[in-house]
């Protein structure tokens, strides 16, 4: 247990009731990421960094985000009560920046950060200099920046392998969504660490799966580089727009010795997985929770997963947490306001 906690792991892996039949699949696992504290897979690595801090007297944090890393760490910041200063991606949610706001943190967007690799880097140096202050410290979900909260992150892997354990089974495929990379890196760590304590008897094969749009990671791993690539960022997908290389180079080295490979996928086929995870699952999540399934179904569909194979998709956030996205999934559909009479007429 961290020195601050919130309640954060442990989440449901719950089998897939429609989609995995649909897809031919009898053993389709999710991993319910959506039922952390502030609603995403983000608060383990929250926990674990702000933990540090207090234990280090910092009382400052300096960070970034697109949504999920801000509001994650705004909420351990109040519970520590640390300052928390977020410098936001162009382009994330805004529901998003009012719930890392409502815990109390101070946020700026910058233009273009995010979306173009050159300022992005540029906006990293800022804030690696303003974290550089004695009782502050930069804090960004990947390893490169933060490896003591991302070493939080890797208990997803080892709770998958311990989870699918009792049903005397065992993970054959992995599917996870990438912005920067560290939470497929953390998985796969985790996972192959479980598999090394003898936890687990089969190799995992970790797959990477990215927005066509933001291809750094997923696109070289498929075609056999070793290296990830910066890119302009195109995606619309929120959490998911990381124009630099970041953890990429060690994604790729895991996910290939692992046998796993990188999967592309259009927003709009995101958007469909959205959908579908809501209303054949009863599974509400924000869209890049939606990608690591988009990905499964484009490996479905080249024959890589076997029917009886046992296969896992991280559901990485809460549908809450972008309603933009929800609106455009449900379209003009909008609640009716009726009489009583009208009501009792169409209940006849």
């Amino acid at each position: 247990m961290h020195d601050i906690s919130l309640g954060e792991g442990n989440t449901p892996l719950v089998r897939s009731h429609r989609i995995g039949p649909e897809l031919g699949l009898s053993n389709l696992f999710f991993k319910l990421e959506t039922v952390n504290p502030s609603g995403s897979y983000k608060d383990r690595f929250a926990a674990a960094a702000i933990s540090e801090m207090v234990r280090q007297g910092k009382r400052r944090v300096i960070a970034t985000s697109s949504g999920n890393t801000g509001s994650a760490l705004a909420a351990y910041c109040a519970a520590a009560g640390l300052g928390c200063k977020i410098a936001i991606v162009d382009g994330a949610p805004a529901l998003k920046l009012r719930q890392m706001m409502a815990y109390g943190a101070e946020i700026t967007k910058v233009r273009g950060f995010g979306l173009d690799a050159d300022i992005t880097r540029a906006t990293f140096e800022v804030l690696q200099r303003m974290g550089d202050h004695p009782d502050a410290e930069l804090q960004i979900s990947a390893y490169h920046y933060s490896p003591i909260g991302m070493s939080a992150v890797e208990a997803i892997g080892r709770e998958i392998v311990g989870q699918l354990s009792t049903q005397d089974k065992q993970a054959d495929h992995v599917f996870s969504c990438a912005g920067g990379g560290g939470l497929t890196l953390a998985v796969a760590r985790g996972v192959r660490d479980a598999s090394e304590k003898g936890e687990s008897g089969t190799t995992t094969r970790v797959h990477c799966v990215q927005p066509a749009g933001n291809n750094t990671i997923a696109g070289p791993l498929r075609d056999g580089s070793d290296h990830a690539q910066s890119v302009e960022c195109t995606t619309k997908i929120s959490g998911l727009q990381v124009a630099t290389v970041i953890d990429g180079d060690a994604v790729i080295a895991a996910c290939r010795e692992s046998g796993g490979t990188g999967w592309l996928v259009e927003d709009a086929e995101i958007y469909r997985s959205q959908r579908d995870l809501a209303r054949l699952e009863g599974i509400f999540s924000e869209p890049a929770g939606a990608v690591p399934l988009t990905g499964l179904k484009d490996a479905v569909a080249q024959g890589i997963i076997q029917p009886d194979q046992t296969v896992v998709c991280l559901v990485t956030g809460s549908g809450f947490k972008d309603l933009d996205s929800v609106d455009a999934m449900l379209g003009d559909n909008a609640c009716p306001t009726v009489s009583l009479d009208e009501f009792q007429r169409d209940s006849q």
